[in-house]
């Protein structure tokens, strides 16, 4: 009958989950010719950020990335960094 004595694990103290910005400002579309807004979410490289850094949900994370593309194609962003 040996008892294993209770591990004291650390309290887990991270930063509270960002919230989607454009579902806080209630955005119908993400227009890709909004540069200013789609500049928030690329990287100085030209990268698009991944979710778990820019804080947007799974739907408007597929809409900004469609969005930054199309943005690309049409000349109104960079493919790669400057």
């Amino acid at each position: 009958m040996d008892e294993k004595p209770a591990v004291k694990r650390p309290m887990r103290r991270g930063s509270r989950r960002k919230v989607c910005a454009f579902c806080q400002e209630k955005v119908e579309f993400i227009d890709y010719k909004d540069v200013n807004r789609l500049k928030k979410y690329i990287t100085e490289g030209g990268k698009i950020l991944p979710r778990r850094m820019s804080g947007t949900c799974a739907m408007h994370q597929r809409e900004l990335s469609n969005a930054i593309k199309k943005a690309r194609i049409v000349a109104l962003l960079p493919f790669r960094g400057e």
